[in-house]
């Protein structure tokens, strides 16, 4: 299937590099989230470590890890518009061109999905981590298709769970990212693609602002009424090796 790109979601991006950040972590909590968690995890490591992004795909972390020595890497089979020219490595998850043991640390922020044998990644994974290293794993659980065709899985907490402890690893903390609406905010975004082409689009600029904004920040508050887990988009964890 050739790329098509989503103007929809062009137009996000560029209304997001203009919103302010107290304002964008309520419209985007998940991303924030996601960003909030890496820069913990990246001041939480002493300098000069090793830290293998795998499955880095722009190298959108890489200022958070400034102190140590980054290392992006991924196989440059993702969206077709994104810039792979920052990578340190071109490599394949499922057979990381890396020597055992020779991680201090890892990043894997929703690649998990894009790998058609995850069992094996994760062992990749193990095997390249030092004794005692720690990783950080974003995984999605309810999540719409990306990158097509190469999108393959989601992962409840068991599964993962499963995964990681099968492979050696210990986990450390395993959160679940927001709730159900949360998940409402940014399906009330989706709703307006719709609206974007034909006579439907007349209604666009109508309906951008309440389903765009309006519904979606009312979302950001009212996700404290939901702690269930049942209905959240994706998990992080930090998982050792012993």
């Amino acid at each position: 299937m050739p790329y098509v790109p989503d103007r929809l979601e062009e137009l996000r991006k560029r209304v997001v590099r203009l919103l302010p950040k107290f304002l964008l972590a309520r419209l985007d909590p998940i991303e924030t989230s996601i960003a909030k968690h890496v820069s913990q995890f990246a001041a939480s490591l002493p300098e000069s470590l090793v830290v293998l992004d795998a499955g880095a795909g722009e190298s959108r972390f890489r200022k958070e890890f400034s102190r140590q020595r980054y290392v992006a890497l991924d196989n440059r089979v993702g969206d077709a518009d994104w810039d792979y020219s920052r990578l340190d490595v071109i490599g394949d998850l499922l057979d990381l061109p890396v020597r055992e043991g020779s991680c201090d640390a890892l990043l894997n922020v929703v690649v998990l999905e894009h790998t058609p044998d995850p069992k094996r990644v994760i062992g990749e994974l193990y095997r390249v981590l030092r004794s005692g290293g720690r990783m950080l794993i974003v995984v999605p659980m309810i999540w719409d298709i990306h990158q097509a065709p190469h999108d393959y899985f989601r992962f409840t907490r068991y599964g993962l769970e499963r995964l990681l402890t099968a492979a050696g690893f210990k986990i450390v903390w395993l959160v679940a990212v927001g709730g159900y609406f949360w998940l409402l905010g940014r399906y009330s975004f989706y709703f307006l693609r719709f609206w974007r082409s034909g006579l439907r689009a007349l209604c666009l600029p109508l309906l951008a602002p309440v389903f765009g904004f309006f519904i979606p920040l009312a979302c950001y508050y009212l996700d404290r009424f939901d702690r269930t887990g049942v209905y959240t988009q994706l998990y992080i964890c930090e998982a050792q090796k012993p």
